[in-house]
């Protein structure tokens, strides 16, 4: 039987009309525009709905969820508590995780490190081990309100990045290589790293899942790049097979791809090729971007020798500049260890070790190429941090467990507005008392700094009308954009 009538034959009569509407449109559609049926509304960008501030992300995930109190969300009130327990009237009842429920105590355990403001914005933030993102305090717009549902890790860091707690949609990358699609043939919209950190306690596991493009078209998924090794597997050719040899495997499987998209009508089919064509033209743009050998010496006196080391953060966020002057839509950074559950002492200064010179070094980058103003960058974690001590408490070391009721993170460039201190805590950095922002607003925000309506830049998938921040009421902040 015809493949195209077997499909047909086990389609549901929703399924049959749906697909002849949109026969019969694109028939017309093509008659006129001379366009290709096979080539899908989503293998072409949808496009910006108003003029973007910003033409591309790097977004630094930091997993396990950073302390803010002994960040940028400054405490002063709490040496005062120190091992007193946490009142009732500050937890209200507020679910706890299992790692501390049971606890007979939920003693203070105030921020051992030494705060200061920084810039004339005047934010007061870990300036001991953070001095010089510090310098970039008038740059960077700085939220100390995120919060979320998620308790856990994985529900969070998937909420995070998706939007929803439930696996299976497509992250905030895949929407934006979905939106504005590439700069560069050569190379993919949306790239993934995993800087290895120094410490290497206590972290989390980070799946592809994060990066997937759900009921997206396959092609928007994040391709990762690995620090050792091949940057991307099975890029380079097998010993014995030359690039010619190469080029004419991936033209006769192309051609069987064809065969099956004309027989089935697939679009999906139409992405596998452009995916193998994709990957053919990287053989040669990949081992150009992670060559170093190129960067002036100037490059490694900003960020430090670590970055000539492959998989530091150092090293990592030389990479998201070389990818973002080439095109790339949206870099997505993962470091690893930020769960402190124990021994902040120890691994917060190893943590802000990794982070605190690339970051600056990054925004400095930038801004000297030209690239700041359009390109946003964005740090920060899934949830915060309990000002309560998980387990055994000391004035010189604590743990603490997860909270999201509150948490901090920054942006810079691309159209946030530098300098701005948004949004308040209580003195136990517990419970938020003024401008909240959640997950979904935030979302709406980096949509709307890409030239997005977040109500309005959706895919239809099952029926509905789908979009990044769900059908629950979010917000653009206004007051982080410039």
């Amino acid at each position: 039987m015809n493949s195209r009538l077997e499909s047909m034959r086990f389609a549901s009569r929703r399924e049959f009309f749906t697909s002849g509407r949109n026969l019969l449109g694109s028939l017309a559609l093509s008659s006129l525009a001379g366009s290709s049926l096979a080539a899908g509304s989503q293998s072409h960008p949808v496009g910006p709905h108003f003029a973007p501030k910003a033409k591309r992300v790097i977004y630094l995930h930091m997993v396990g969820g950073p302390a803010q109190m002994d960040l940028f969300d400054y405490k002063p009130v709490m040496e005062k508590w120190y091992d007193k327990d946490l009142p009732d009237s500050v937890r209200m009842g507020q679910r706890l995780t299992t790692m501390t429920s049971g606890q007979a105590r939920f003693p203070i355990a105030p921020s051992k490190f030494k705060f200061s403001p920084a810039g004339e914005c005047g934010m007061w933030m870990n300036t001991e081990l953070l001095p010089n993102l510090a310098k970039k305090a008038d740059e960077i717009c700085w939220m100390r309100t995120l919060h979320t549902e998620a308790i856990n890790h994985e529900p969070a860091i998937t909420a995070m990045q998706t939007g929803n707690q439930v696996t299976g949609r497509p992250c905030l990358g895949a929407w934006a290589s979905y939106g504005l699609g590439s700069e560069n043939e050569n190379l993919p919209a949306f790239v993934v790293l995993v800087a290895i950190p120094r410490n290497r306690e206590q972290e989390q596991a980070i799946s592809a899942r994060l990066w997937s493009a759900g009921y997206l078209s396959g092609e928007h998924a994040g391709v990762s790049f690995r620090s050792q090794g091949d940057p991307i597997l099975y890029i380079n050719n097998p010993p014995g097979v030359p690039a010619a040899l190469r080029r004419q495997s991936i033209e006769g499987l192309n051609e069987l791809n064809q065969l099956s998209l004309q027989r089935i009508g697939d679009l999906e089919t139409q992405t596998r090729i452009r995916q193998y064509e994709m990957a053919f033209r990287m053989q040669a743009s990949v081992p150009e971007l992670t060559d170093l050998r190129s960067e002036p010496k100037y490059t490694f006196k900003l960020y430090g020798e670590e970055a000539k080391k492959p998989g530091t953060f150092a090293n990592t966020a030389l990479m998201t500049r070389r990818l973002a002057e080439r095109g790339v839509r949206f870099i997505q950074v993962y470091h690893n260890n930020w769960d402190h559950h124990s021994n902040v002492a120890g691994r917060m200064p190893d943590q802000c070790r990794d982070v605190d010179r690339p970051c600056y070094a990054l925004l400095e980058d930038l801004k000297q190429r030209g690239m700041l103003d359009e390109t946003l960058v964005i740090w920060g974690g899934e949830f915060g941090r309990t000002i309560y001590s998980q387990g055994n408490l000391s004035k010189s070391n604590y743990g603490r467990d997860h909270h999201p009721r509150c948490f901090s993170m920054w942006m810079a460039g691309g159209g946030a507005k530098g300098g701005v201190i948004y949004g308040e805590t209580d003195d136990f950095s517990y419970n938020i008392v003024r401008d909240p922002i959640h997950i979904r607003d935030f979302h709406a925000t980096i949509l709307h700094l890409l030239g997005f309506d977040h109500e309005r830049f959706t895919v239809k998938f099952q029926g509905l009308d789908q979009r990044l921040t769900g059908v629950l009421p979010a917000r653009v902040i206004t007051e982080l954009i410039t």
